[in-house]
Parts: structure tokens; sequence; C-alpha cells
């Protein structure tokens, strides 16, 4: 076992020494800044992203559930929403979600504008309906003033939400990790365990799924290519979108970029640790057991992955009026 985990470091090293021309070869890219942002839709969004209001009981946002501190997930295996309600599915990132292919586990909204609408609207997640979310903005003078000044409209209308919360959302990239500056030149920015880690990962076949600049989010995959995943969790993917049979337990691939603060795992939540999913996912997608050595390089990869974190004062929220309706209390 240690001779092998030698060789694997002794390949590393050799793989570091060509990571400056090498970069155009790798099947990661670094993530790059977000262009083209209109910074006062955004400023908006960001508002709407963080305040509660949208909600029916007034408690829950959009950062409940993807929390910016938390690497853009709630680190539970599946959300609580409205009157507690237990969500059916684990939290995806908000993180990058600008580079997915689709949005949801099971894609069933085509981009970030027609996911934004669909937690406000779901009675299990913040249990309002576009009617009362557009009603109870058209209240608060700020947002009024506001979304005039954004869209040179009189009415509010849950388009122009939508499109705001959006367009916050592309703003929500991680660049610069360390895997990043690896990949642009700084040979030095990885350990010898760390590109080991990532030639074992490239070599495993893992990067057929994990690539891009994501590293995952531009494909659906079957979760359970070599055996069957055993859960208990019901979700179809994208079966449930197409009414495909062939299609069922496809789940739209996760981006592994800030992995190592976006536990616990899976479509289910069921796996708590990089180390455990590593190993699953090994077993059910590659048919491959890692070593203990193995298993700790790849981990050791996976946390280069993570970038730097959106920057950005908290916004201050327009302030409610006599005229605005009440939230409803949890029961």
């Amino acid at each position: 076992m240690q001779k092998k985990h030698i060789l694997f470091l002794a390949a590393a090293t050799l793989l570091g020494a060509v990571a400056v021309n090498a970069a155009n070869d790798e099947p990661i890219q670094p993530i790059k800044p977000p262009t083209g942002v209109n910074p006062d839709m955004a400023e908006l969004g960001k508002k709407l992203y963080f305040d509660p209001r949208l909600s029916k009981s007034g408690f829950i946002s959009c950062n409940s559930c993807h929390n910016l501190s938390m690497g853009g997930t709630d680190n539970i295996p599946t959300s609580i929403g409205d009157k507690w309600q237990e969500g059916p599915i684990n939290a995806p990132t908000v993180l990058n979600s600008s580079l997915n292919l689709a949005q949801f586990w099971d894609g069933r909204a085509a981009d970030l504008r027609t996911q934004a609408g669909g937690p406000i609207a779901n009675p299990v997640e913040m249990g309002s309906s576009h009617t009362l979310a557009v009603g109870l903005l058209e209240t608060i003078p700020g947002y009024v003033r506001e979304f005039k000044k954004v869209f040179n409209k009189s009415k509010i209308d849950i388009d122009q939400v939508t499109m705001a919360i959006a367009e916050f959302e592309k703003t929500l990239v991680t660049p610069n990790s360390r895997f990043d500056q690896w990949l642009l030149g700084n040979a030095k920015a990885l350990s010898k365990e760390e590109l080991a880690g990532y030639q074992l990962f490239k070599n495993s076949g893992c990067v057929a799924c994990h690539n891009g600049e994501a590293a995952g989010g531009n494909s659906f995959q079957k979760m359970g290519l070599m055996e069957p995943y055993q859960t208990a969790n019901l979700a179809e993917g994208r079966a449930a979108v197409t009414g495909e049979d062939a299609e069922r337990f496809n789940f739209k691939v996760p981006t592994l970029r800030n992995v190592e603060l976006t536990y616990p795992y899976f479509h289910d939540g069921a796996a708590n640790t990089l180390s455990e999913a590593v190993d699953i996912m090994g077993r059910l997608q590659l048919g491959k057991k890692f070593t203990r050595e193995e298993n700790a390089s790849i981990v050791a990869f996976l946390k280069t992955l993570t970038g730097d974190q959106p920057d950005f004062k908290l916004p201050i929220l327009p302030p409610s009026t006599d005229r605005t309706p009440r939230p409803t209390p949890f029961k």
C-alpha cells in the first residue's frame, strides 16, 4: 500500500512540473469571473434573495436553504420549509449554479430565472404564491421605486422578481481556488498529495462526469451504474420530468466546486463526509474500491476546489408599511 502511494506522489510531482502549459488540456477549467451583469438588477435581486417576506410565513428566504455563508446550501440532508415541513431532496448549492445546464436535481428548470420562481410557490418550501409575493412587494414603497428604476415599468410582476434574483445569482461564482491557481500556472499551489489525488481522479474516470468549469453540472447521469444505489429517498430524477422510465434515477451531476463546504452529499444527503462520498461513488459509478490512501488523496484534491466565496455587504431591506400584510407565523 505504502509503495503504491509513493508512486502516486512521484507521478504527481511530474504532473506539477508541466502544469504551466497544460491547463488547456485539463478536463476541469478555471472558473471565470462573471461578465455582463446588470449591477442595479443584481442589487435588487440580492435584496429579494435575502427577504423572508416572499414566503407565506415571513421567515424563509432563498438564503435559508442556499446559505451563502455555508457554501450556498444548508448542510442538512433535506431542507426545512413552510410549517416545518421536510423537503424531499437535498438542496443543491447556488454557488456557480449559473454554470449548470439546467436547475434542480432533475433539471426541470431550464435556467436560473425559471428556478427562482419555483420555491416561492412551492407549498413545502416558501409556501406562498406568485400573486401573494408580488402583491406584498407592491405594498412596500422602497421596492416599488427600485423595481421601477430597474425595469422602467409601473407594475411589478413575477417575471421581474425572478429575473432580478437570477441576475444576483449570476454573481455567485467562486474563482481563484488553489486548483484554479495551479491550472493558471502556479505549480506550487498544490501539494504532492493533492496532485496525486487529481491524477487518480482523472485516471479512475471521475472526469467523465465531473468536468468543465464547475467540475460537474453539465450532464445527467444514472445514480448507480455498477450496482444499485440503496436509498429510502423516493426522488425519480429525470423520469419525473420526461416521463421516460429509462431516465429513472438519472440526476444532474452536482458541481464539485466548494464540495468540502456542501455536505451532506447526493440527492438524498446520505453521505456525511467526503471520504464516504468518494467511497460510494467509486463503487457505484466506477466499480472501483479505493484504498484508504487513494481515498485520502482524492479528498485532498477535492478540497483544493474551494474558491473565493461571495464577498458583499448584506442588503438593507426596504421597510414595510402599515399596509404590508402581516406574515403568517409557523404553526
